[in-house]
């Protein structure tokens, strides 16, 4: 099974660095614009594809965020979709959209800064269970794609959430942050029953 991740597109808390987890707000306008004229482009393209022929998902999951829904929706308007519930972002309890400049001289912060991002946030997740939730509703995504035979899908979802699944599954193996991608980033790979995710490409719309 071929699978693409996708980062969805820009809110204002992106472009202002803010922690945005829980917070469900919309895609920027510009955001929006730009994301229309990839979609008219086809601008995925698999890496089994020639020029000009591109590998097209035939089933769309996202998280139920709105900012996901609408790059789904935006991208993808006549693929059937469905929203996963566990594929949110990471819950950031007290430094839910808040920036680094009002985080600094935060105790709680500082700590977390220090422990190279292994603690948990105060009131909110730990790396440890985010990553389970995460993982646990995408092996639940890949088989319900699975019983119905399809065979290209594309996950619409978080920054954190695609690191999380990545880390768990994605060969070659890289760390938690190495597999930071930006706003509108997308990742393809193939799925394997034994677990794992080959990564074949990766680009940037």
């Amino acid at each position: 099974m071929k699978l693409i991740f996708i980062r969805h597109g820009k809110t204002k808390g992106n472009t202002q660095g803010r922690y945005v987890g829980r917070t469900d707000e919309p895609l920027l306008p510009e955001s929006m614009e730009h994301l229309k004229k990839l979609a008219q482009e086809y601008v995925i393209s698999g890496p089994e594809s020639d020029k000009g022929s591109f590998l097209r998902p035939e089933l769309v999951v996202t998280s139920p965020m709105l900012r996901c829904r609408q790059t789904a929706d935006i991208l993808f308007p006549n693929i059937p979709c469905f929203v996963q519930d566990g594929l949110q972002e990471m819950d950031f309890g007290e430094f839910e959209y808040k920036n680094y400049q009002e985080l600094s001289g935060n105790r709680a912060y500082q700590a977390y800064i220090d422990s190279g991002g292994r603690t948990a946030f105060p009131g909110g997740e730990s790396p440890k269970k985010f990553k389970t939730r995460c993982c646990k509703a995408f092996l639940e995504a890949v088989n319900q794609a699975d019983n119905t035979e399809t065979n290209v899908v594309a996950f619409v979802v978080h920054g954190g959430t695609i690191m999380a699944v990545l880390e768990a599954f994605g060969e070659p193996r890289r760390s938690y942050f190495d597999w930071q991608i930006k706003n509108g980033a997308y990742i393809w790979g193939e799925y394997f029953a034994s677990g794992r995710i080959i990564i074949d490409c990766g680009n940037i719309f």
